[in-house]
């Protein structure tokens, strides 16, 4: 089985409005057409790619496919769609058993959408996807309603419609044109034609408010969310208080480190890091380095915010325990959240800190140390 996915691009797409046809506007800083080509490329049972365009978009069609390393073949388009088709039909490579047919216009299909065509075509000769019409039906004119119309069966029809190659080129040499789609060209020769599932998302851009959605679409599909843990402990040395988030908070103890030891921040720290898959605090501040010792901690947390930015994610919340007998973390909890979200430049609700003891076990609860755990979610729209 070989197949070849034929993009059909020739039409102008003038209910979209716009400098140039629909498909050439670009949509989450890439051209239609260009989302379109790669989703079919990038589909592992995808062998050939044949796109039918207007003689007069050779220029549109070279910046639509800028920055993508493809084999495609061009062909140009005739003066109806299913002329169109017919043309890329006769452009397909030796050897394609079955074809993709595909609008131009529908950037946002899924590999399973494409895998759900294929695998139709082992038992039937041609498949198309479709959604069942779910809302009421009306016949009306003149702005008025004039009955009901029964959904029973009906379904909108979307691309890629697959077929086996020679059916569905014989349904075409066949057909007297003007037909709407494939589908309607295939019933005409009598062919077995099954819906698979369709997907809501796989839209057609038809007109211009359309890219409104389809960009809503494309923030949630491409959105990347990742999570971190950190976690640290320091054990207690001679002092008169602890440094945790920033706070320094009275104690008839200090905190023992090369740095300031503020576990918490370094937790959080970590955490970040871990979310990035960037190493920890060691790797960025060895403790083998004397510059870092006594450094305040702030500096690693700021560092690790400033990879977030680098790498445009955001952090999205963060949240820190504190595992110790004492001090007393509740009357200070406040101001640590306001210094943790000053420092990590985001909103107070966005960062959590909170406390908890062992129950007197083991060495935070014979009080010989304070422990830190902390999550951190990133999110790159």
């Amino acid at each position: 089985m070989t197949v070849t996915a034929i993009i059909v691009a020739a039409g102008r797409g003038t209910r979209a409005g716009g400098d140039r046809p629909k498909q050439y506007q670009r949509l989450g800083g890439r051209a239609v057409l260009g989302r379109t080509v790669a989703a079919f490329a990038a589909h592992p049972r995808v062998s050939g790619l044949v796109v039918v365009q207007h003689p007069d978009d050779a220029d549109l069609f070279a910046e639509a496919m800028a920055g993508l390393d493809l084999a495609v073949t061009r062909v140009p388009g005739g003066a109806t769609r299913d002329a169109s088709v017919a043309a890329g039909l006769g452009a397909v490579p030796p050897g394609t058993t079955r074809v993709l047919i595909h609008d131009g216009a529908r950037p946002l299909v899924s590999a399973a959408l494409i895998d759900r065509v294929i695998d139709a075509l082992d038992t039937h000769p041609g498949a198309a996807p479709a959604l069942a019409v779910t809302d009421a039906l009306w016949r009306g004119a003149a702005g008025r309603v004039l009955a009901p119309h029964p959904r029973d069966g009906l379904f909108r029809a979307q691309t890629p419609q697959g077929f086996r190659i020679e059916a569905i080129r014989a349904a075409h040499a066949a057909h007297p044109g003007g037909a709407a789609d494939d589908v309607e060209v295939a019933l005409a020769a009598g062919l077995d034609v099954a819906i698979v599932e369709g997907d809501e998302d796989n839209l057609k851009i038809t007109h211009a408010q359309d890219f409104a959605r389809a960009e809503r679409v494309l923030r949630e599909r491409d959105m990347d969310i990742r999570t971190g843990n950190g976690f640290d402990v320091h054990a207690f040395c001679e002092g008169d208080g602890v440094i945790l988030c920033g706070i320094k908070v009275p104690h008839d103890k200090a905190l023992k480190g090369h740095s300031d030891a503020d576990v918490g921040m370094h937790a959080v720290t970590d955490a970040i890091y871990g979310a990035l898959a960037d190493g920890d605090i060691g790797q960025h501040f060895p403790p083998s380095d004397p510059q870092w010792k006594g450094a305040a901690s702030d500096i690693f947390l700021k560092h690790a915010v400033g990879r977030v930015a680098e790498r445009g994610y955001r952090i999205a919340h963060a949240d820190l325990t504190l595992i110790c007998e004492r001090p007393k973390i509740g009357p200070v909890a406040g101001a640590m959240r306001a210094e943790m979200a000053r420092l990590m430049g985001i909103e107070l609700d966005r960062i959590s800190v909170k406390a908890t003891t062992s129950e007197q076990l083991g060495f935070t609860g014979r009080e010989e140390g304070i422990a830190a755990l902390a999550t951190v979610t990133l999110v790159r729209p």
